[in-house]
């Protein structure tokens, strides 16, 4: 995965994907990968709702079929849906046949039209391959590495603090390795957002 902030050379690997969006505007877009899992989505939907922030999930499809009323708990509380493969597989390891096997297995869940690759990584065959099938790929401008070992809660949040501009995407992590810090991270960081004068938007 990228460190916090992808160079330019790779957004012109990929020009058709979502890197930033409307960086004329000061807001930003929250999107949270790996879920659902009961461990973290919970705390996370009501740490949102709390705020009053709606945010993109990219979701494993395999997580959603062991947790489908998570899944449901996500849509209904107006939150927007990405599809991160059905078993968190990496483009690196497969072909893009198998890729996109994998993709629509999730989307049979899911049914949409965001895709997000997992670790960052997409071939350009299978980035090809799936705008022909209509997915728009999401990318990110801010990667938290709310994941790592190697930082604190606080870590993540100045990373949020440091890197974040108009327009970015924002990339948190509904996952056992982050929600330790998220549990302290997450406030800090929409707090300090809404206090920046950052609004909040959905990846349509």
């Amino acid at each position: 995965m990228f460190i916090e902030q992808p160079p330019k050379i790779f957004r012109w690997f990929y020009p058709h994907a979502l890197w930033r969006i409307e960086p004329h505007r000061k807001v930003v877009f929250l999107t949270f990968d790996d879920g659902p899992i009961p461990e973290a989505t919970p705390f996370i939907l009501d740490t949102l709702d709390r705020f009053d922030v709606k945010a993109t999930f990219f979701m494993v499809g395999d997580n959603a079929a062991k947790y489908p009323h998570l899944l449901d708990e996500v849509r209904m509380r107006g939150h927007q849906i990405g599809n991160h493969t059905y078993n968190h597989i990496s483009g690196a390891r497969h072909t893009p046949w198998t890729y996109l096997s994998n993709i629509v297995k999730a989307n049979e869940l899911f049914h949409t039209k965001l895709f997000r690759p997992p670790h960052g990584w997409i071939g350009m065959v299978q980035y090809r391959v799936l705008r022909y099938c209509g997915f728009k790929v999401v990318m990110w401008d801010v990667v938290t590495r709310d994941y790592s070992r190697l930082l604190t809660a606080d870590d993540v949040v100045n990373n949020v603090k440091r890197f974040t501009r108009n327009g970015s995407i924002i990339t948190l992590h509904d996952s056992l390795k982050s929600i330790d810090k998220l549990k302290h991270a997450l406030p800090e960081i929409l707090a300090w957002l809404k206090k920046e004068g950052y609004e909040f938007g959905v990846i349509e």
